[in-house]
């Protein structure tokens, strides 16, 4: 299988014509409309041999109803890579995500969900976000509230800005001096670490604590628990989701079969959340087809871009079928990404 480098030139040139006609058409690509669109400076005789060679080479196939050809998932990889030319938002798109994400003190979830919305209009993919991953953040303060006989709400203050609180049983009442003792403990050895970081060596910083009775059992539950105590959700929710009606607009999704594939996948939450937490903590990523390790999302793409708040870090972007404008979405779901960063600050 020859690689990019190893393809020629002319065979390079009509690689991209025969994507580009593609993706504009979703019907499969003959010589004569290569010839015809494409001013390459060849015959169709001679692009169709060439056509065959990236048949041969693994970058094209045909159907049998057809004499056309289709690109290949490793047609878009090198297209991806080596031949793309991106495509800036053009001003009207600038505007339209600048009107739906303008809002005066939103939660980071409803910015993101907007933009995930917004997106998906905007390419006509559906549109994805995750909310922040919380592990590296730090932990400025922790707050144990005795709510219950038997019950302690903590509030967890993050460097980030954002709060989070969650309740702890424990197993029998517990003076409100013991609380305050612990929380005092608890503050001494963790405030300033990361919530990977405390999760990892929450044994060793706890184990010499200076607490007895009823200080000591409830220093246990957080050596015990801390695995859990200490893995706080980003929100909610997690991952938001775009409307899918602009995707089953899409030729992939004509067939009544296709559409409950794309109904399937909208539903398969923590599949999707799977395919997103592995995205890569800077910069744009693209997976496409059969690169997924997931075989449920060999007919998508998944182009995401990351931002940044701090210690706080996220995705967005869109999944669609492979056939997608790869110029345009890179483009788009990377300004996005940008704009998020601007709001959230």
């Amino acid at each position: 299988m020859p690689t990019a480098e190893q393809l020629t030139e002319r065979e390079r040139r009509v690689l991209e014509a025969v994507i580009q006609t593609y993706i504009a058409t979703a019907e499969p690509v003959g010589s004569q409309t290569i010839a015809r669109r494409h001013p390459l400076g060849l015959s169709p005789a001679s692009i169709r041999q060439i056509m065959s060679d990236l048949e041969q080479g693994g970058y094209l196939y045909h159907t049998h109803t057809s004499g056309g050809r289709i690109p290949t998932d490793l047609a878009y990889r090198l297209f991806v890579d080596h031949l793309i030319q991106l495509s800036p938002p053009s001003a009207q798109e600038r505007r339209a995500l600048q009107a739906e994400l303008r809002v005066e003190r939103t939660a980071i979830e409803e910015i993101l969900r907007r933009a995930a919305q917004v997106l998906g209009v905007l390419t006509q993919e559906l549109g994805v976000a995750v909310a922040p991953s919380l592990d590296q953040v730090i932990l400025d303060r922790l707050d144990l509230v005795h709510v219950a006989t038997e019950r302690l709400l903590l509030v967890f203050h993050l460097r980030s800005g954002a709060l989070r609180t969650i309740f702890v049983q424990i197993p029998a009442p517990v003076a409100a001096s013991t609380v305050e003792r612990v929380a005092r403990i608890l503050n001494e050895r963790l405030a300033g670490l990361a919530l990977r970081e405390i999760r990892a060596t929450l044994g060793e910083r706890l184990r010499d604590a200076d607490a007895t009775g009823q200080g000591s059992a409830l220093l246990n539950i957080f050596l015990e628990q801390g695995e859990e105590i200490f893995d706080l959700p980003a929100s909610r929710e997690g991952l938001m989701l775009g409307s899918a009606q602009p995707l089953a607009a899409q030729p992939e999704f004509a067939s009544n079969e296709r559409i409950r594939d794309l109904l399937s996948l909208t539903e398969r939450r923590g599949m999707l959340r799977s395919a997103l937490a592995d995205r890569p903590a800077s910069g744009i990523s693209i997976t496409i087809g059969t690169e997924h390790t997931d075989p449920q999302l060999a007919d998508f793409t998944l182009v995401t871009s990351s931002y940044r708040l701090g210690d706080l870090s996220g995705v967005i972007g869109v999944i669609g079928p492979t056939r997608m404008p790869y110029e345009k979405i890179i483009g788009l779901v990377q300004h996005t990404s940008r704009l998020v960063e601007g709001l959230i600050e």
